[in-house]
């Protein structure tokens, strides 16, 4: 018979043994670190809820169990070193290796037993996402309504003053046409009345009194009427403004603007070469394979996370991308994009030019320029900032006035060693020749007003 003192020893262990091992199970892994390693290690292959390059990952410590009557253990050898656990002959892991298209899964030998704990921990019971807050409410929406709404007032108030003025002259018209329609009645009828006769002969003698003053008024409306036909052969090929829908609603604030995204890295040609292309879907479909619905906090006034993800549906449609196979199955269909900024064909620009030789150059005389309105990136300077804008417009007038002033006052950048070496005998002349200027070397003073520079 075990005493009562053992017995309470007895059960005293057994409570610690328990309250250890259920602890042990507890601290199995951290979730929300799990989710920090998951999303730089294994969101590129992987989502919890779906496949991508990979399987679905959520659950997948007890599907495997149940499946495969595999534990833990196996999971940590595939994770580390997958590679090595095929070549032993691992059954499973060749299968899997042979289901998904003999992908072969990147090697994370930097990765700890308790890194693989963690993001196993995360597969199993992600942590609740903390509530987003709805860019709709948001500071950045905010700018965006803000501008909208004044926008819209501007629109009506150019819109009365245009009404007004045009009731104005039809008014005057009117008046006009009037007088001279009782006039020629008047003087249709045989029988004028000494008062009509009066009124008639008055007329003529007024018309005959400020006539000089008459012909001056034609002539000054004359002139009007050809400077507003010179503002409106200026304004023939000037689009400043112009925002054409895309048959694909691509958000630039978003790609650019919140997520950072580089200009270059769609636009690559725009550093090598003269033309800045238009990105072909293959380049969506280098991020776009992986993220397949939005999940970011910004949304623009009128527009829902869906919308965007319906969107994405609709780069995999143009590129032929089935997300059930994850392989390129239906035949590709050309996205018709509008293009805005298109040069004259008698217009020379080379981007690569102002890109990566003028770039210091642009941004350091832009910023000068523009105290209150500072850029970073020198395609800001002729295409605004992109990185703020939901739907891309035309921001400037691309004019040759607009190019020739950017010229002139564009210095070029003499702390380039190329350059200092090149147009020394420039500088020093130029110091010489002009010395209120101080030597400076603008883009004007190397060639940048020549003819041929612009037009061949």
């Amino acid at each position: 018979m075990i005493s009562w003192k053992k017995q309470r020893h007895i059960a005293f262990l057994s409570f610690l043994i328990f309250l250890f091992s259920f602890n042990g199970v507890l601290a199995q892994g951290d979730a929300k670190n799990g989710q920090t390693l998951f999303k730089s290690k294994c969101s590129s292959c992987h989502a919890l809820d779906k496949q991508v390059v990979g399987p679905a990952l959520g659950g997948v410590v007890a599907r495997l169990k149940k499946d495969q009557n595999l534990d833990e253990a196996w999971l940590l050898k595939w994770i580390k070193n997958n590679e090595a656990l095929r070549k032993s002959g691992d059954k499973y892991a060749n299968q899997v290796y042979e289901k998904f298209n003999k992908t072969q899964m990147t090697v994370f030998a930097d990765l700890s037993d308790q890194n693989i704990k963690d993001i196993l921990e995360y597969t199993s019971n992600p942590p609740k996402e903390e509530p987003k807050a709805d860019a709709a409410g948001g500071a950045g929406a905010g700018m965006d309504a803000t501008a909208i709404s004044a926008q819209k007032e501007q629109d009506k108030k150019t819109t009365a003053m245009l009404l007004i003025t045009l009731g104005a002259i039809t008014g005057l018209l009117t008046w006009v046409l009037l007088k001279l329609r009782q006039l020629v009645k008047l003087q249709a009828d045989p029988l004028l009345t000494p008062e009509d006769a009066k009124k008639t002969k008055s007329f003529g003698e007024y018309y005959k009194k400020y006539n000089k003053v008459a012909k001056a008024l034609l002539g000054l409306l004359a002139l009007l009427a050809l400077y507003g036909l010179w503002n409106a052969l200026m304004g023939i090929g000037v689009y400043k403004g112009y925002r054409p829908e895309q048959p694909i609603y691509f958000s630039h604030k978003i790609h650019a603007g919140e997520n950072k995204i580089d200009c270059q890295l769609c636009h690559s040609s725009a550093k090598y070469g003269k033309v800045s292309e238009i990105p072909s879907v293959n380049v969506c479909m280098n991020c776009h394979r992986n993220i397949s619905e939005y999940k970011g906090k910004y949304i623009e006034p009128g527009k829902t996370r869906e919308f965007y993800t319906g969107q994405i549906k609709e780069i995999y449609k143009a590129s032929g991308w089935s997300e059930e196979k994850q392989a390129y199955v239906n035949p590709p269909k050309p996205i018709q994009w509008t293009r805005i900024h298109n040069m004259p064909d008698f217009v020379y620009f080379n981007h690569a030019q102002h890109v990566v030789a003028g770039e210091q150059a642009i941004i350091s005389s832009w910023n000068k320029k523009n105290k209150d309105n500072q850029i970073d990136v020198v395609c800001k300077a002729c295409h605004g900032k992109i990185d703020t804008m939901n739907v891309v417009e035309m921001a400037n007038d691309f004019t040759m006035g607009w190019c020739i002033e950017c010229h002139r006052s564009t210095e070029v950048d003499m702390t380039n060693g190329y350059n200092k070496e090149y147009f020394k005998n420039l500088h020093t002349k130029l110091k010489k020749q002009y010395p209120a200027s101080n030597g400076k070397v603008t883009v004007e003073s190397i060639g940048g007003l020549e003819c041929g520079k612009c037009h061949y």
